[in-house]
């Protein structure tokens, strides 16, 4: 079994402030730094440190080189990443406010995230097959031209509808085995706004009965559930300095569990242990650990 995931490569430009920066305000940064990132990259990256088979698929700029640099650091294949002329795009790239708490706020401008043809993407896919996993998120375009063609080929299609979008309701969301995602997705998705993950678990399932649903709550943890049962976890509390890559980092130790036949509550705690990890360092894809870090962290049971 195979793991893709075609997804966004950004170069993240990361500003220390003390508050984010409001409407009409000029505002000094402490610090400035230059990361690897995007959310495909960032789930790579986990993937890849949590000891899966990796592959990559995407688009950068010239300026974005040092990219699979950091993805091949990570074991992850970058074979199926294009590199496009400086006449056709730059590198995907975000703008992100780091505050005094660990919060952020991002800005992103696509780049070359948004080139993907479909002739790139049924290259791509027509070397995975039934039973394989695609890792999605929404930060690339041509998605819905991926999902058919992976949903036809037998792939299992694992979706983080992030950032959310009218692009993810153009999807045939029916052909989407995992729903990876936050209370403000899930709310847009099923069609009202709550922050009760038993109302909106319901509601999904309601909508996608053969889905599963891994639903993200911040300080409350997480949770599973399907047509026949739920799962709860809760967080591990650390300092938080960055929390920039904490999703990514779920997502991606989530889903190496899962791949490996853990059950979900083990996939769960294993994935909570490697978030907390990845807030309490700065950075996105810097923060994420590896698989031996997590199992040596020494949380509690």
């Amino acid at each position: 079994m195979k793991v893709l995931n075609f997804g966004s490569l950004n170069i993240d430009y990361v500003y220390r402030v003390d508050h984010f920066v409001k409407k009409g305000e000029t505002l000094s940064s402490d610090a400035l730094h230059v990361y690897s990132g995007g959310k495909g990259l960032n789930q790579s990256v986990a993937l890849g440190r949590a000891g899966l088979e990796t592959y990559h698929a995407g688009s950068i700029g010239q300026d974005g080189l040092f990219l699979l640099d950091v993805l091949k650091s990570a074991d992850v294949d970058v074979s199926h990443v294009k590199i496009l002329d400086p006449s056709e795009a730059r590198t995907g790239n975000a703008i992100i406010q780091n505050d005094r708490e660990g919060d952020n706020c991002i800005l992103l401008y696509g780049g070359a995230n948004q080139a993907i043809t479909e002739e790139q993407a049924d290259q791509v896919i027509e070397n995975f097959s039934a039973g394989d996993y695609l890792i999605l998120q929404n930060e690339i375009n041509c998605l819905s031209h991926i999902v058919d063609l992976a949903h036809e080929r037998g792939m299992k299609i694992f979706l983080n509808p992030s950032p959310m979008n009218d692009k993810i309701n153009r999807l045939d969301l029916k052909k989407i085995d995992w729903f990876i995602l936050n209370e403000i997705e899930a709310s847009q998705i099923a069609g009202f706004e709550s922050k009760d993950a038993e109302l909106l678990t319901d509601a999904m399932l309601r909508k996608f009965p053969e889905a599963k649903i891994v639903l993200t709550l911040g300080q409350d943890g997480s949770c599973y559930a399907d047509h026949s049962r739920k799962v709860r976890q809760g967080i591990y509390s650390v300092k938080t300095v960055d929390t920039t890559a904490a999703g990514d980092t779920f997502s991606g130790f989530f889903i190496a569990g899962i791949s490996e036949g853990r059950t979900v509550e083990d996939a769960l705690n294993l994935a909570a242990k490697a978030s907390a990890i990845a807030v309490s360092r700065p950075g996105a894809a810097p923060s994420i650990p590896t698989r031996k870090e997590v199992d040596a962290a020494g949380f509690p049971a």
